[in-house]
């Protein structure tokens, strides 16, 4: 059975590639020179620590924002074949199941395609949940439909032998201050919790909790929490919106910061 919270096989990984989307490009998480950091660079960190000689750690993130799961494995998944690296974190599906009419089964099928022929080609794959969208404005209606993905992510990582970042678990990144302006991706901070627990499950030390709690936060009335829900419509919902109409992406024009396995 796949384990959500240790992966006890081995601690130490000499290299490491991350695909997916924005989440494990790192959007949310500013770095120097305009780019993202996000919790995959941050995990690479940690890995590289558990070396005897962390500047012979390698690191590739395949990542581009706004990619769906064919395209993530037609393009991502047949370089982590030829970078062949120790380990693999693979997140995807999630922007195919908030699209309007889309099948959570059907995702889950592509999903355990892809992880069928990950497997085999590299050391170990790490697969990760959606989160819980309980209390973000208009993706809290699609909450049903990311629990059923999730349980097929879990099936399919029992099936295949996979370590789970069970996201849906991690309730302190269900805080606002885990989160970007954009309700759609994570703060540094939240992109830091995460980074600790998928440490966590791949049994390693962590140099903190990622379940500390946020210290409080003072009460907000209904006025300045509609005001707030009004403005990120404006700045940010509507947007999102006329792009999916308009049948574009955000990663329409952007190719993965990291393709080659290097030195940190």
């Amino acid at each position: 059975m796949a384990d959500d919270s240790t992966f006890s096989d081995r601690d130490v990984f000499g290299s490491y590639a991350a695909i997916g989307d924005s989440f494990t490009e790192g959007v949310g998480d500013p770095g120097p020179g305009g780019g993202f950091v996000g919790w995959a660079d941050r995990l690479a960190v940690l890995l590289a620590d558990r070396l005897p000689e962390p500047e012979r750690f390698r690191y590739a993130n395949l990542a581009v924002r706004g990619r769906l799961l064919d395209r993530i494995a037609a393009e991502q998944i047949p370089r982590a074949k030829e970078l062949a690296p120790d380990l693999v974190t693979f997140c995807a599906g999630g922007n195919d199941i908030i699209r309007p009419g889309s099948d959570p089964d059907e995702v889950a099928e592509r999903f355990e395609r892809a992880v069928a022929e990950l497997v085999p080609a590299v050391g170990a794959v790490l697969v990760t949940t959606g989160f819980d969208t309980r209390d973000v404005p208009v993706l809290r209606r699609l909450r049903g439909k990311i629990a059923t993905y999730n349980g097929h992510v879990r099936a399919i990582a029992d099936r295949h032998g996979c370590p789970v970042l069970d996201l849906w678990s991690l309730r302190t990144v269900q805080d606002r201050r885990a989160w970007d302006l954009d309700r759609l991706h994570l703060s540094p901070e939240g992109h830091t919790r995460v980074a600790l627990r998928a440490a966590q499950v791949l049994g390693l030390p962590v140099p903190a909790d990622p379940d500390q709690p946020w210290p409080p936060l003072p009460p907000r009335g209904a006025l300045e929490v509609r005001r707030d829900d009004v403005q990120w419509a404006r700045e940010y919902l509507v947007p999102w919106i006329g792009r999916r109409l308009r049948g574009q992406s955000s990663g329409d024009h952007v190719s993965a910061k990291r393709p080659d396995l290097l030195p940190l």
